[in-house]
């Protein structure tokens, strides 16, 4: 869990992946975020897909920022030859973080060893990367979470992450049938899709036991953080 009380905004900049993900992102949208994702010291910068990784690949040189992309983002629908063959491209391309996202029909269907061969089938393409499993859990019952989260941790997935940010977020009761259900396990917890109003949701989640926010408003959240340590939701700042 992450204590906040030893987090100044330049080491709370590694709680948040920065993300840049609309359809119709230029180029300079994708400088623009890798810049600001560097300036705030950021774990990771995000595009949605592996056509920018060039681009980010050239603003993040020289830094100790994650190269991050969606996989089969937002839908999951695709076969696991598909996913893995995604995850392959991505990993050429200069890819250090992965995110796919799961089959959610599957899911819902009780098809689990769909849901267990396209995960190992990522993990095995991912060669030793990141992973991090998306169940965009809007969609699905706390039993569906639980049991999604239970499969992750059977493959080795790294982390466990809420949704794409692209349809409803996460509940904080759904995070922590996420939480709960991981406790013991090496799997990480990754909250996307924070709802409005975001700071406070934002650190809410941290605070709950997140380890990572993937927000495309990773900025302007941790120029947030003064001001919540003021109202009295974040602690104050004590230094390492």
């Amino acid at each position: 869990m992450v204590d906040l009380s030893k987090f100044d905004k330049k080491a709370l900049g590694k709680c948040f992946d920065h993300s840049v993900l609309p359809k119709n992102t230029t180029e300079a949208d994708i400088r623009s975020g890798c810049r600001e994702a560097v300036a705030y010291n950021c774990a990771a910068f995000y595009s949605a897909t592996p056509y920018w990784t060039p681009v980010v690949l050239e603003e993040l040189a020289g830094t100790d920022l994650e190269i991050g992309t969606g996989l089969d983002f937002p839908f999951g629908a695709s076969s696991a030859v598909v996913k893995a063959f995604e995850t392959e491209q991505a990993v050429k391309a200069g890819c250090t973080v992965l995110d796919i996202v799961m089959n959610v029909g599957a899911l819902k269907d009780k098809k689990y060893d769909v849901i267990k061969d396209e995960l190992e089938a990522f993990k095995k393409a991912a060669q030793g990367h990141i992973t991090k499993c998306i169940m965009e859990v809007c969609y699905l019952t706390d039993e569906e979470i639980a049991t999604a989260c239970k499969l992750i941790a059977e493959v080795g997935i790294d982390y466990a992450k809420t949704s794409t940010g692209q349809f409803e977020g996460p509940s904080m009761e759904q995070f922590l049938v996420m939480k709960k259900t991981l406790t013991g396990t090496a799997v990480k917890l990754k909250v996307a899709g924070v709802k409005f109003p975001r700071p406070q949701n934002a650190y809410a989640f941290l605070l709950a036991g997140a380890d990572l926010i993937g927000t495309r408003a990773a900025i302007a959240i941790i120029d947030a953080l003064d001001q919540m340590r003021e109202i009295g939701l974040v602690p104050q700042y004590v230094g390492d």
